[in-house]
């Protein structure tokens, strides 16, 4: 009977590793590229709100991206499988961050995607109505990009 117990458990450990791990982006980031320096400094991120700067923000997870839209947003390895999130939020344009700067100039922060690859998130914020389309072609042409951030752990 123990056997079969210690079977059991390694099978659902070895289950449960297997899952991709959903809220991989959830938890507190220190900034880490310029951008994220001088414009939003560290941020926390919940199932329901994204905090900058002190400041608290609603957002809701509106999808799961596909490796194909990681790798146009964030130029990672296709072949990697990797995934990431795609957000809803809203974060007014007359918001002031740090240096008294804003995530997208005069329009407001309609969306963020977000990507982890070990120790590293690296978001995306976008303004406008209808979600961001994340292919090469599109993001290249894109005005609704507002910019791309990098934290780290």
């Amino acid at each position: 009977m123990p056997f079969r117990l210690v079977l059991l458990v390694a099978a659902s450990v070895a289950l449960i590793c297997s899952f991709p791990c959903a809220a991989q982006d959830k938890g507190y980031w220190r900034a880490a590229s310029t951008t994220a320096n001088s414009i939003t400094g560290d941020i926390s991120i919940t199932p329901a709100q994204i905090s900058i700067n002190f400041l608290g923000f609603p957002l809701v997870q509106a999808r799961t991206l596909t490796p194909t839209e990681v790798s146009a947003a964030f130029d990672a390895d296709i072949n990697a499988g990797a995934t990431g999130v795609l957000y809803h939020l809203t974060i007014p344009a007359t918001q002031k961050f740090l240096h008294h700067n804003t995530l997208c100039g005069t329009e407001e922060t309609q969306w963020m995607a977000t990507y982890v690859a070990g120790r590293t998130l690296q978001v995306a914020f976008f303004s406008g109505q209808g979600a961001p389309v994340l292919t090469f072609e599109a993001i290249s042409k894109s005005t609704d990009l507002c910019g791309s951030f990098t934290y780290a752990r």
